[in-house]
């Protein structure tokens, strides 16, 4: 079992040639994908393919980067979409302060309003986080000290102490194919020290193609490229990780199925 907790199938690069892509991915051993939404016109278009395709998952959510375009979002909305039998997670969502496409205090509005969707639903959030540690953190503790809620940090490339914050709220992590840069000293040395039953791992394809894919259009087959540099950085069997991480996902996002 292989699962890429995080890709973006019906993104350009992947979703002109959708069906080889998904096709690669089962060559390569994974067995499930969670499709992802960063805004609402995507919505029917991802579910539809997780509707055709019983291997992947759907979200149903808004990124921050579209905040903005979103300055209504709707509370009651994102719970109704996340009743379809095959949507399992609420988001992307979370801070982008590196970017800054949507205004901060809009992020943060729209941050908020996909955790109480979280926390109505039961469904796991999925948290984009970047230069924005302190406010995510703040945001994410201010929230579970008025109702338990679900989650995981998505394509971590954050401090080891922003690592500790989310665990210690009872989120996961996911390790994307930045773990296998030359320059990610940091986060290899954080990633070696996750605990294993807090660990996911993911593509965010198209982007984020892992050596030896580095300059390609990422898919979720290189998920184990990714998975297996993590293996030998943590000094484990790679068909260890690749059950601990498959397991991991579906304890999360327990609406899914194997």
């Amino acid at each position: 079992m292989l699962v890429d907790s995080h890709c973006h199938l019906n993104y350009k690069g992947l979703v002109e040639e959708q069906y080889a892509v998904l096709d690669r991915a089962r060559g390569s051993g994974v067995t499930a994908m969670l499709n992802i939404s960063t805004r609402e016109s995507e919505w029917r278009d991802i579910v539809a393919t997780a509707e055709r395709e019983r291997d992947v998952w759907a979200s149903i959510g808004i990124h921050p980067h579209e905040a903005d375009a979103h300055p209504d979002l709707d509370l009651a909305k994102l719970v109704e979409e996340a009743e379809h039998p095959r949507v399992v997670a609420i988001g992307e969502t979370g801070l982008d302060y590196y970017y800054d496409h949507s205004d901060r205090e809009r992020q943060q509005q729209s941050f908020r309003t996909h955790i109480h969707a979280a926390r109505e639903t039961g469904l796991p959030i999925i948290v984009h986080t970047r230069d924005a540690e302190a406010d995510t953190a703040r945001i994410m503790g201010e929230e579970m000290e008025q109702g338990a809620y679900t989650g995981v940090i998505h394509c971590f490339t954050a401090s080891e102490d922003f690592a500790q914050t989310a665990l210690s709220l009872g989120l996961y992590i996911s390790i994307s194919g930045i773990v296998t840069f030359k320059n990610a000293k940091d986060l290899q040395q954080t990633a070696a020290k996750l605990p294993s039953d807090r660990l996911l791992v993911e593509t965010d394809a198209p982007f984020l193609a892992p050596v030896p894919h580095r300059g390609k259009t990422g898919e979720p087959a290189f998920v184990a490229d990714t998975t297996r540099y993590l293996a030998e950085l943590r000094n484990t069997e790679y068909d260890e990780l690749c059950e601990t991480t498959s397991r991991n996902f579906y304890r999360l996002f327990s609406k899914a199925r194997p």
